[in-house]
């Protein structure tokens, strides 16, 4: 079964919207729908933004029987020549870039308790999506700082969910899969803006494309 764990209510309206709904309930604290989609055995997750939100959510879809975990959403590009409004990205890696234990163990801003590598990999199933690499934290601004590290460190995107839960599929053993679709550029004026503006068209381009990622979902 595909679990999808979904940051808010409009990112996860476009498959709801797609969904043959059988059951709901609240499981962890998050609201969490059962049906199917595209003709498979869905449970849809909508777990909040940020961090613990993500994690939370995304125990609930494996609690609930989920084999394979699914995060699509809006998400802002890091560089105009990497990304761009309203395109739809593949992530192949993440890293959460507010986790720093640097001064205890000298490792990568981002390795993870237990880690040697900061950047947790993803699933990547066929699909016909440029990949990128992508910066979670519990952060949207325009700081500098926190661009100049995310750049740093090699993403292309950032958000606020992805690489906890790739944390949490990690330890449990189930394959995550996640695609962005831009909805601000930093660079090109207040990402608040260009988020507000843009977000109805970067969820209207992951609307059309939803049948295609299940399909590749075997």
């Amino acid at each position: 079964m595909i679990g999808c764990v979904i940051a808010t209510d409009s990112e996860a309206e476009i498959l709801l919207d797609q969904m043959e709904i059988e059951n709901s309930k609240t499981v962890f604290g998050k609201t969490v729908h059962f049906g199917k989609a595209f003709g498979k055995e869905v449970v849809l997750v909508t777990c909040g933004v940020g961090k613990v939100n993500a994690a939370a959510g995304a125990c609930a879809a494996i609690q609930t029987g989920a084999d394979v975990l699914l995060n699509f959403g809006a998400a802002g590009g890091l560089n105009p020549e990497t990304t761009e409004v309203g395109d739809v990205y593949l992530i192949e890696k993440a890293v959460q870039y507010d986790f720093d234990c640097t001064q205890l163990n000298g490792l990568p801003i981002g390795t993870l308790d237990g880690e040697t590598e900061n950047f947790l990999p993803l699933f990547c199933p066929p699909l016909p999506y440029r990949r990128r690499i992508l910066g979670t934290g519990d952060r949207f601004n325009d700081s500098p700082d926190d661009h100049a590290l995310l750049l740093s460190l090699g993403c292309d995107i950032r958000e606020m969910e992805a690489g906890a839960i790739a944390e949490v599929c990690k330890y449990a053993g189930v394959p995550f899969v996640s695609v962005k679709a831009i909805s601000d550029v930093y660079g090109l004026g207040s990402t608040t803006e260009q988020f507000r503006k843009n977000c109805a068209l970067a969820l209207r381009n992951l609307k059309t494309r939803l049948k295609e990622i299940f399909e590749g979902l075997e």
